[in-house]
């Protein structure tokens, strides 16, 4: 029988869909949990407003195959997916360096399996916890359709397609006819649609309702929750870590769960971790349903404006878009009216964009697209970070198979090439690089 370590201090840094979800499973171990967290409650930055998808086959990075060209193109467009800052920023083009090597088809199709591997185990895993707890968060069951536009659109599908068979990912490639039966909302947009690819495992729901009700749960499982309480600085002793210190004082620690997002590098900086996550921005808009019947039955990915389209509850979000500017959170007119033309556009009269509410949030990305899961090479500093716009789709699985490591428990899915120790393969040390500064 495998040794399992004994019952650790665990402090987790960040309250927000990831790091509650971590604290949950760090609990269900046996563990004893506290989660630090500068907002007064939990889901209150990037995990707030998101799409709402669970979408493991949709889990692909944003470097691909054809992305530079599409970037240049973009950059002339008034209603472009991905908008680069022109602000000098260092720290930013060196990300985009790492980024722009792995638009090949090899790192491609490698970035994809390891991602669709982890986000599959992760809607098992949410599926689980969700039998256990019986949580609610307008959660629905009935897939995700991938809408193309253009012939174009429907052929570049073809590499998705043969990694989704190579990791046997349920899918049906659909004709104009079948998204209109799988989304019949979708009638006022016939004329606009050549293609589609449905996956009918994937789910939809509130990721801040989510958050929010599990941390009652974590809670009941003895996890200390301190909200409003600000990360100073890791408290590191003789090349390990032992705490943190905070706006309230120094917190010892056994072990300490980093799942900051787009700050984390910043916060293990100084213990010489170089962390390749820089922040992309991302909008959304929630709107009451006008009309029920031209409304989204679950998610529609516009693949034109790379923009998801999903029902939660009596509402509809509207969500995606990139900008790469750092910390910047303003809200910018024109990306509102990107997101208004898509689901004006799909579903016609379905929602009332005029009340919608229009937010944005930080997505910490890395520049394979895979997240960080797993140890460093600092004893006791775990890392649960660099999910980008994934982060709802993969929080459940990344905190089992952290919660499993750090218990010393073989995990259910393969996890060396998630980890940290990828990049001091692939990059040198892994020290000494400069790290975005928070705004």
């Amino acid at each position: 029988m495998q040794q399992e370590f004994p019952v650790m201090k665990v402090v987790v840094l960040g309250a927000g869909v990831i790091g509650i979800t971590t604290a949950y499973e760090l609990a269900r171990a046996g563990h004893e949990v506290t989660v630090l967290d500068r907002q007064p409650g939990p889901a209150l930055e990037t995990s707030f407003a998101n799409a709402g998808e669970v979408s493991p086959g949709y889990s692909a990075p944003w470097a691909a195959p054809g992305i530079p060209l599409k970037a240049l193109k973009w950059a002339f467009q008034r209603h472009a997916p991905l908008v680069v800052g022109l602000a000098p920023d260092p720290v930013k083009l060196a990300w985009m360096a790492r980024m722009l090597a792995n638009c090949n088809a090899a790192a491609y199709a490698r970035n994809k399996s390891r991602m669709v591997r982890l986000a599959e185990y992760s809607r098992d895993r949410l599926i689980a916890l969700r039998a256990e707890t019986g949580i609610r968060y307008d959660e629905r069951m009935q897939g995700t359709l991938q809408v193309f536009r253009s012939d174009k659109q429907v052929e570049a599908a073809a590499k998705d397609i043969a990694v989704l068979r190579a990791d046997g990912v349920a899918f049906e490639v659909l004709d104009r006819a079948g998204c209109l039966a799988a989304e019949p909302g979708l009638a006022g947009a016939a004329d606009r649609i050549a293609g589609g690819l449905r996956l009918p495992g994937d789910e939809t729901g509130d990721c801040f309702k989510f958050t929010a009700a599990l941390a009652p749960l974590a809670a009941s499982k003895g996890v200390t929750l301190r909200y409003g309480v600000a990360v100073t600085r890791l408290i590191a002793e003789a090349g390990r870590v032992t705490g943190v210190l905070t706006s309230d004082g120094p917190l010892a620690a056994d072990a300490v769960v980093v799942a900051l997002g787009s700050h984390s590098p910043r916060a293990v900086a100084p213990l010489g971790l170089r962390l390749p996550v820089y922040p992309v921005k991302g909008y959304s808009l929630t709107m009451p349903i006008r009309d029920e019947s031209r409304a989204p039955v679950s998610t529609v990915m516009d693949e034109t404006y790379k923009v998801a389209i999903t029902r939660l509850g009596d509402r509809i979000r509207v969500g995606g878009l990139a900008e790469i500017a750092g910390f910047d959170l303003s809200l910018r007119k024109s990306r509102r009216a990107t997101l208004e033309k898509s689901v004006g556009e799909m579903f016609v009269g379905g929602g009332d964009a005029a009340t919608a509410q229009f937010w944005c949030g930080l997505r910490p990305m890395t520049p394979d697209g895979t997240p960080v899961v797993g140890p460093t090479p600092v004893a006791g500093l775990w890392l649960n970070t660099g999910h980008g716009t994934l982060g709802w789709t993969m929080a459940a699985g990344s905190a089992r198979l952290l919660a499993d490591q750090m218990s010393g428990r073989a995990t259910d899915i393969a996890a060396a090439d998630l980890g940290y120790a990828r990049y001091l393969r692939h990059g040198g040390t892994g020290r000494r690089a400069p790290v975005p500064a928070a705004a």
